[in-house]
């Protein structure tokens, strides 16, 4: 399987790291030629608005969207979330995303810089163990769309889903050394996606 980090703007190299962590030998991407030959992509945390003026500068937003439509795995943390969302809730002017998971995310939900924080939360895996969660002007979940899976809340509000080959969560665990969420991502969601394809 060879797994795609949008090497963009934001926390790439910690994505990265996770990933070969758990097994995985993964490759930043920035081209269009580069996401033609992957099977699955990470959308790292960083500043939404930025990467998507980015992919579009690069070239690859409408690649990115074609591959989501056409089922590509695709995990995003954070500025990832926001970028899969199909509505943003305090948008900048114009700004887009890449779409393909039903919900509507409200950026900087938790608040600024200033109200970063941690939680241990409860991440719906099969596992009792909690998942060690950072978040950094992280946005939250307001409408989960049919076909939409939670997988982790916090105060009553989601904070990670899954729809189909879609995951997001509003939290790092890429910061965490805690792999479960990348793990989760390869195994549970881009794995049997494409064994599918086969």
């Amino acid at each position: 399987m060879k797994v795609g980090v949008l090497a963009l703007q934001g926390d790439v190299r910690e994505h990265m790291s996770s990933l070969i962590a758990c097994g995985v030998d993964p490759i930043s991407v920035r081209r269009a030629s580069e996401i033609a030959q992957i099977d699955a992509l990470v959308v790292p945390g960083g500043e939404s608005t930025t990467i998507a003026q980015l992919a579009e500068i690069f070239g690859v937003y409408d690649v990115i969207q074609g591959r989501i439509n056409e089922g590509m795995p695709v995990y995003g943390s954070c500025a990832g979330m926001i970028l899969l969302a199909d509505e943003i809730l305090d948008a900048k002017d114009g700004q887009k995303s890449f779409g393909g998971l039903d919900i509507t995310v409200r950026r900087n939900a938790f608040g600024r810089q200033v109200d970063s924080f941690e939680s241990d939360i409860a991440f719906n895996d099969g596992s009792a163990e909690l998942v060690r969660a950072v978040f950094i002007r992280a946005p939250w979940v307001e409408r989960v769309g049919d076909g939409v899976e939670v997988l982790a809340s916090i105060e009553n509000h989601p904070v990670a889903v899954r729809s189909r080959t879609l995951l997001a969560t509003s939290f790092h665990p890429e910061l965490t050394g805690d792999f479960r969420i990348h793990r989760y991502f390869i195994e549970e969601v881009a794995r049997p996606a494409l064994e599918k394809v086969k």
